[in-house]
């Protein structure tokens, strides 16, 4: 199965807003943070301010995996992706691509990864 095929077959189970757009909106929330006529906190960050927040968010988003709280970890997981988007959105400043590229390169990364699953191979157990 390509990246593609796969891609459609996963939209077919939407409701409301696509990822996509939800995506979309989020990037285009951390540009104008990051604009010069932005928030100053925001356009100060760099990756390397900003790594301490991404350790702490994670820590809280197992913290509420831990907890067992849909909820928590739905507000966490939020946290975590939008510093990661804001950090991806520092470097796509910097370097043209650089969060397509990072997604890219993560699907292409998992697809490989399980030939079981996107390929002809056959497996029986999780080994």
């Amino acid at each position: 199965m390509t990246r593609k095929e796969n891609k459609k077959k996963i939209s077919e189970k939407q409701s409301g807003p696509s990822i996509e757009a939800l995506f979309t909106e989020l990037t285009e929330i951390i540009a104008r943070l990051r604009a010069p006529d932005g928030c100053p906190w925001d356009r100060e960050q760099t990756p390397e301010t900003v790594r301490k927040y991404i350790l702490e968010e994670t820590y809280e988003l197992a913290e509420a995996i831990d907890g067992g709280r849909p909820e928590a970890v739905c507000e966490e997981l939020g946290d975590t992706i939008f510093l990661l988007l804001f950090v991806a959105g520092i470097y796509e400043e910097r370097h043209a691509d650089f969060l397509r590229n990072a997604l890219e390169g993560i699907a292409e990364k998992m697809i490989r990864r399980h030939p079981h699953i996107f390929g002809d191979l056959k497996v029986e157990t999780s080994e």
